[in-house]
């Protein structure tokens, strides 16, 4: 059996990653494939116990236990819904994974980047995407676009703007570190340009 792809998208709050995600899902099932679509966290039932714990819990919550929580979130979810879905040919198409944790955890809360990749690499057993989309947005952009569309906000997108900037950072340092895995997008851009680049991308690994 082929094995399938796992494609993941990055970016700060705000830069539209739901929107790409949603608009590359379709494309792909209108070529008659089978897509997962799954996030972090919150992927299978206990994965959204813990993402209601860690995004929504009024009480304090320490960086390392923080880290630890999406770490746990993610070893159950790649174990049980990711990996098996690739290994039976499916295409996963995933919102964040473990570079948001380098990224918020070990860059925004300064837990040491190194640190919590090795965490998530150990909890994941190595699994690393075939591509990862990264958003890229000015972190002031980013809350202009959230005031816009909501008035609540998550533990993590209430952080002040210079712990945005470092994630933002974070993300692109992680970009220029692996940039056969990751494909950088400006997400001032129209919709359905960016849309368009992400597709042609996907389709190279399809061919």
């Amino acid at each position: 059996m082929t094995r399938g792809l796992f494609i993941t998208f990055e970016g700060g709050d705000g830069s539209g990653k739901s929107t790409q995600l949603s608009l590359l899902v379709s494309w792909l099932e209108q070529l008659g494939r089978t897509v997962v679509t799954t996030r972090e966290p919150g992927g299978t039932p206990l994965g959204e116990e813990l993402r209601e714990i860690v995004l929504h819990s009024r009480g304090h919550i320490t960086p390392k236990s923080e880290a630890l929580i999406y770490a746990a979130d993610r070893a159950h979810h790649i174990a049980t819904k990711v990996r098996p879905a690739i290994e039976r040919g499916d295409i996963v198409v995933q919102d964040r994974y473990l570079d948001s944790s380098v990224a918020y955890q070990g860059v925004g809360r300064d837990l040491g980047a190194d640190d919590i990749r090795r965490v998530s690499m150990w909890a994941t057993d190595g699994l690393l995407p075939d591509l990862t989309v990264l958003l890229d947005l000015e972190e002031t952009l980013g809350r202009e676009r959230l005031d816009t569309a909501r008035t609540r906000f998550d533990r993590l997108e209430s952080e002040e703007q210079e712990f945005h900037s470092r994630v933002r950072a974070a993300y692109l340092a992680l970009a220029a570190a692996e940039p056969e895995r990751f494909l950088v997008l400006d997400a001032t851009r129209a919709r359905e340009d960016l849309a368009g680049e992400i597709r042609s991308r996907v389709a190279t690994l399809l061919s």
